[in-house]
């Protein structure tokens, strides 16, 4: 048996690079080699690495992993809390009884294989049932099955191979933002002095005639510009020829191949010059060159962080503390604990200036909140006793107190995080097809700069290398990669803010196609807070029992005209089995061994039989009619009332004069639906329409080639919101249809709906503008630098303008006017 080889004396520690301490004899057999480890986090680290067949993380990587010597104690020691269902509230979803989903952050993610580590050792724990990891954002989305492995065996063979994992933390995040702004500006200060000193060396041989400057000055001049490049190059270039190398030998170009190309080129034939004193030295269009394209990027990265910013306010609202009011107490004291550790029942004190800690009722007190970033509605709103308050709005004016009733998962606030997560985890297909093309770009571009190296060899080898350097510098992929997404972001983030939330990665764009808008009625176009304005009592029994019957029935539907009753009846309920439900009809259940249904005339007739309607309760007024029989007799009938949205008719017109058609599709009765639509101006209205009928009608309009943007808010708009090509559910619409659409309205105003098709038509130009310039730059710059008629720095200042100016140009996003 062969003997496997000892650790090279004085080297690092295989896994994470730092220095091996003295005394420390460590290692690992990894790919047939006995690796030194300095440390046991490391070796543990590393061994659980190879017991699990995933040793090619060490031929992968292009970064060095953080020493678990710090990572993992802090974690070992809280993993324990992770398992408490309390604690897992804020951040685990119940798939169903057995099956959850959590949402955390990867600290140690370095570059792309670092992903793949994560998501092959994660996959390989039993019980865990998926596992995807973002490396742009490091978010990590994990789902398992809670019988077969807990959380923190996750959360501790993530550890095991030294990463951290942890829920989603605003503040975190923004700390690695601000890290990341400090690192890029270090390096473009490295540049920049690099830059100055050098050109004050390189100035002289542009100012002296031949013979002026003696060999000895010139050799003290370009040894000098090397010193002063090396920091340039081994610092403030290492992202570049980092994610080259890591490009590499993933076998694919990256968006820094030929600028790692260009700048190794330059630097390697000025340092062979220097050394043989031969020759051309590119030092300053080096330093130059980096600097332009350092300061590009660090303007691009400011940008794309405040793009992002907008999107991620949300996460910043909820508070970490709650001052809860002891219970029995006259003083009325406080104690401040945890968010997380409030219960149902709670009372809280919300002073001015602090956020409502999670959704409930305003008990005591009077004072305005302030809820733009939850629902878009710019003014305070008035909350008095018995208000409900959301949880991460800011109170602005006078203390108030609040009966907790909703917390942790529970939340609004919590739910449009979820779904914004959602939408933002969708890469949308123009994003995928820019990358695509991008790719191929990049490969073009490699054979390009090789024929024209060619040729310039042929006819000026002098000038053979710093041609080449500007065609690989002078394109610019970038500005193809950035043209889509930064528009997307800026135009989801800006939606937002408007109040429309964005759940899925392609509703901006399909916002911009829109050619129809169909509209539900109640809870939609009307608010959906009905009202009981007449009972006519058919048979022998009274108003009163009518309406005690009817309310029972509906006391376990959420649907508008369903609460109306309920509200209205302030008898005691009565027993209610063998209960079912038609969507789009009604209910039918049995009450004291009376076979009941409630629900639309035909519904109802089906359980009566024939026997007519006295005429004089014939459907004609504009509320809606609710019925209520039983074999052989029909006993009741429910006029119920509605009130149109305030902004409902100017939402219209201004869709209208987008060039929308919009219809009406309504489950209610036909006239209730054309009185509603003749109100609004709308042409194409149609009443007590099923879910069924509603699918079919929307079909139809996208087989004549139209695009469907449908807006509903009920259990039946489901089906079809799912269908449309984008679909928006109102906020305060049943949880099935806000999970079914793209968009969600979180506030109470229907104009929101034409500005942000107005926006996503200028996101959608504005995304045609960046293409545009994207493509024209790239078709001049490039035969101009074949040509030669481009220095490496000119093309470095050209390459960054270009990037930026696709930036810039999608920021305007945020100040276009959407709103008449």
């Amino acid at each position: 048996m062969t003997a496997l080889p000892e650790p090279a004396s004085g080297a690092p520690c295989y896994h994470c690079g730092l220095p091996i301490p003295d005394g420390i004899k460590l290692d690992v057999v990894i790919g047939a080699q006995s690796r030194a480890m300095c440390c046991e986090g490391c070796r543990a680290v590393a061994k659980a690495i190879v017991a699990n067949g995933l040793e090619a993380y060490y031929q992968n990587r292009d970064a060095m992993p953080e020493s678990p010597r710090q990572a993992r104690p802090e974690i070992l020691d809280s993993l324990a809390l992770y398992d408490q269902a309390e604690f897992q509230k804020a951040f685990v979803k119940a798939l169903n009884e057995h099956e959850q989903e959590a949402s955390l952050v990867l600290e140690g993610i370095t570059c792309a294989a670092c992903v793949w580590l994560n998501e092959q050792h994660v996959a390989q724990v039993p019980g865990v049932l998926a596992v995807e990891v973002n490396y742009t954002t490091r978010r990590a989305r994990v789902r398992w099955d809670n019988r077969r492995v807990a959380l923190s065996q996750i959360l501790k063979a993530i550890a095991d191979i030294g990463y951290r994992a942890h829920p989603f933390d605003p503040a975190r995040q923004e700390a690695v933002a601000q890290k990341e702004r400090r690192a890029m500006l270090w390096r473009l200060a490295v540049s920049g002095l690099g830059m100055m000193q050098v050109m004050m060396y390189a100035y002289p041989t542009y100012v002296a005639s031949d013979g002026e400057l003696t060999p000895d000055v010139e050799v003290l001049l370009r040894w000098s510009s090397l010193m002063l490049t090396l920091p340039v190059i081994l610092y403030a270039c290492g992202p570049f020829f980092r994610n080259a190398w890591r490009d590499i030998k993933l076998r694919r170009v990256g968006m820094d191949t030929p600028v790692a190309l260009g700048i190794g080129a330059a630097f390697v034939a000025s340092l062979w010059a220097t050394v043989v004193n031969q020759g051309h030295v590119y030092y300053d269009s080096i330093n130059m060159f980096v600097f332009f394209l350092l300061g590009g990027r660090y303007l691009e990265l400011l940008a794309r962080q405040k793009a992002l910013r907008a999107t991620e306010e949300l996460g910043r609202l909820a508070p970490a503390f709650a001052d809860r009011l002891l219970a029995d107490n006259a003083d009325e004291a406080t104690e401040r604990i945890l968010v997380t550790a409030l219960r149902v029942g709670d009372r809280v004190l919300v002073k001015p200036g602090t956020q409502v800690p999670a959704d409930g009722c305003v008990i005591a007190g009077q004072t305005s909140i302030d809820e733009s970033l939850l629902t878009g509605e710019s003014v305070p709103v008035t909350k008095a006793a018995g208000s409900l308050v959301t949880g991460g709005s800011l109170n602005i004016e006078s203390p108030i107190t609040v009966r907790v009733e909703q917390v942790g998962d529970e939340t609004r606030l919590s739910a449009i995080l979820k779904l914004m997560e959602r939408g933002a985890l969708e890469k949308p297909v123009a994003v995928t097809t820019a990358d695509r093309v991008a790719s191929w770009f990049l490969w073009g571009l490699l054979l390009l700069a090789a024929v024209t190296a060619a040729v310039w060899w042929w006819l000026d080898p002098v000038r053979a290398l710093p041609v080449t350097v500007a065609v690989l510098v002078v394109s610019c992929p970038c500005a193809l990669s950035l043209a889509t997404p930064v528009a997307l972001t800026i135009a989801t983030g800006r939606l937002a803010r408007e109040g429309l939330l964005v759940t899925r990665g392609h509703a901006v764009e399909t916002l911009a196609q829109v050619t129809d808008v169909v509209f539900d009625k109640t809870g939609t176009l009307t608010t959906g807070v009905m009202k009981l304005e007449r009972i006519v009592a058919l048979a022998a029994l009274d108003e009163s029992l009518c309406l005690q019957l009817a309310a029972s029935l509906e006391q376990t539907s959420s649907h508008p005209l369903a609460q109306a009753l309920v509200r209205s009846c302030d008898l005691s309920r009565l027993t209610v089995s063998d209960e079912s439900h038609e969507t789009g009809g009604g209910i039918e259940a049995t009450i004291d061994g009376r076979r009941l249904r409630i629900g639309h005339l035909d519904y109802v007739a089906k359980l009566v039989g024939d026997v007519p309607l006295p005429d004089h309760v014939e459907t004609s007024s504009v509320a809606t009619t609710l019925f209520l029989g039983q074999p052989g007799s029909w006993l009741a009938r429910f006029d119920i009332s509605d009130a149109l949205r305030p902004d409902a008719f100017a939402a219209i017109n201004v869709l209208k004069a987008l060039g929308c058609s919009v219809s009406l599709l309504s489950g209610d009765d036909p006239l209730v639906a054309q009185a509603i639509a003749r109100q609004l101006g709308i042409s194409d209205a149609a009443g007590r329409e099923t879910p069924q009928t509603k699918l079919a009608r929307v079909a139809a309009l996208q087989a004549a080639g139209r695009v469907v943007c449908m807006v509903g808010d009920g259990i039946n708009d489901a089906p079809v919101l799912a269908h449309a090509q984008v679909s928006v559910a109102m906020g305060e619409g049943t949880e099935l249809a806000r999970t079914q659409a793209d968009c969600i309205l979180l506030g109470q105003h229907l104009q929101v709906l034409p500005a942000a098709i107005r926006l996503a038509r200028s996101a959608r130009k504005t995304i045609r503008e960046n293409l545009w310039w994207a493509i024209i730059y790239n078709a001049i710059a490039l035969p101009v630098a074949m040509c030669g008629f481009l220095t490496p720095w000119l093309a470095g200042v050209g390459m960054s303008f270009s990037s930026l100016w696709v930036v810039l140009n999608s920021l305007r996003l945020q100040r276009v006017k959407i709103r008449d």
